[in-house]
């Protein structure tokens, strides 16, 4: 989408709406709604610093990816691509995908448990139905981005109106709310808070966004001057702020409504989604709470796909320079997802889907270095990115993220073997 220099800020600013939203539906998917609904009844509010700090470093990450796409021309995967010698790239390559599956895995699952619990469809049929969606996402293609992404911004509508009614129904303990937002020292010293506070790290941090937002940004040109370049880049950090502050309030609102409804009245093992919504109409005292949640959770999940389908495409066209057609590359990786979604929940029901939701975004986590790493030392070069390299400032605290990431990531491996 072209955008012509003579433009006013604000026309500008509204051509430039619409990757952050794209990219801010992967930070809402039914894995944040297993992590945090899990989070919110086992320890109320505490995990609530978790989501604003996964939040806050969400928005510099993508912050440091669109600055990589508008001073080269190029998104994450292709920059390794050229940069990395071939055995690195491969390797970034497949653990990207693992990334994407992990996520399909968390759609699939979602979705799936959103169709049981608004029309009682069985978990395996609500699986293959969700096998397929990609597919109409794929068709929406056809009639251009601006129209994906009106479709993205329609379903956050709604997703936002259902958690309004909800919360609003919960009335939360605001004092209890606001204090939750500093972090405290028991999520390190307590390993089943640790497990679901890198769960939601993995859920809100996606590793596979950041080759998304590099890729889908440059469907914006403003200009290839250097002023040209600061103006773009000025307005894709604006964009995606706006998006990611959104998310946050999505993310927040979940763990929120977990901690007012369940944990405040004693349920403090709710893992299942599906547990979560029998018990909002008896705690809430409405049949139209469980409707609402399902509803929402099918909006995450569709939209979600969103994130995973063009993020897919992105990853092969730039790791591997082959442009596989869309459906194709598209369907392979869905059914992959579908393999082990459809196994646990036709040998261990919904139990063992939550489990693996919440497991998928843990993988999230682990992979999250590996796209993180790549993306500071590229925005640090001076020559790769000439005035647009990134000041002193962000390099250091984006690599201060990546080490306390690594850090969280090798204390919950060495737990598990230990």
């Amino acid at each position: 989408m072209p955008v012509a220099a003579h433009w006013s800020f604000g026309r500008k600013l509204l051509a430039f709406l619409g990757p952050g939203y794209l990219v801010a539906v992967g930070y809402m998917d039914p894995g944040n709604w297993a992590t945090s609904l899990a989070g919110g009844s086992k320890f109320g509010y505490t995990l609530l610093s978790v989501v604003l700090l996964s939040s806050l470093t969400a928005i510099l990450l993508q912050a440091l990816a669109a600055r990589l796409a508008v001073a080269t021309g190029k998104d994450l995967a292709e920059t390794c691509r050229e940069t990395l010698p071939a055995p690195i790239n491969l390797i970034l390559f497949f653990l990207a995908e693992i990334a994407i599956i992990a996520t399909d895995i968390a759609e699939v699952i979602g979705t799936a448990i959103g169709l049981q619990l608004l029309f009682g469809w069985p978990l395996p049929i609500g699986i293959a139905v969700t096998a397929l969606d990609a597919l109409l996402i794929l068709a929406l293609q056809r009639y251009g981005f601006r129209t994906i992404e009106a479709v993205v911004i329609g379903v956050l509508a709604l997703i936002t109106f259902c958690f309004v009614i909800e919360i609003a129904l919960a009335k939360p303990d605001w004092n209890a709310v606001f204090p939750a937002l500093m972090p405290s020292s028991t999520i390190l010293t307590n390993p089943e808070m640790l497990y679901l506070a890198l769960g939601i790290l993995g859920a809100t941090v996606m590793p596979h966004n950041l080759y998304l937002h590099s890729g889908v940004i440059q469907t914006r040109v403003l200009g290839t001057t250097p002023k040209a370049r600061k103006e773009s880049l000025t307005f894709a950090t604006i964009d995606s702020t706006v998006a990611l502050c959104f998310a946050f309030l999505i993310n927040a609102s979940i763990l929120i409504l977990s901690a007012a409804t369940f944990h405040a009245n004693g349920k403090t093992e709710i893992a299942e989604l599906s547990d979560a919504h029998a018990l909002l109409e008896p705690l809430l005292g409405t049949s139209l709470a469980p409707i609402l949640f399902a509803i929402a959770l099918i909006g995450c999940g569709l939209n979600a796909t969103v994130t995973a389908t063009l993020a897919g495409q992105i990853v092969f066209e730039g790791f591997l320079k082959i442009a596989f057609r869309p459906w194709v590359q598209r369907l392979v990786t869905r059914l992959v997802a579908v393999g082990p979604a459809a196994f646990v929940a036709f040998y261990y029901g919904n139990e063992g889907a939550t489990e693996l939701l919440v497991f998928s975004q843990v993988v999230l986590s682990l992979q999250l270095p590996f796209a993180i790493v790549p993306l500071v030392i590229f925005t640090a070069s001076k020559r790769r990115m000439s005035a647009l390299v990134a000041p002193r400032a962000v390099t250091a605290l984006a690599s201060l993220i990546a080490i306390v990431i690594i850090g969280l990531n090798v204390t919950l491996v060495m737990g598990a073997f230990g």
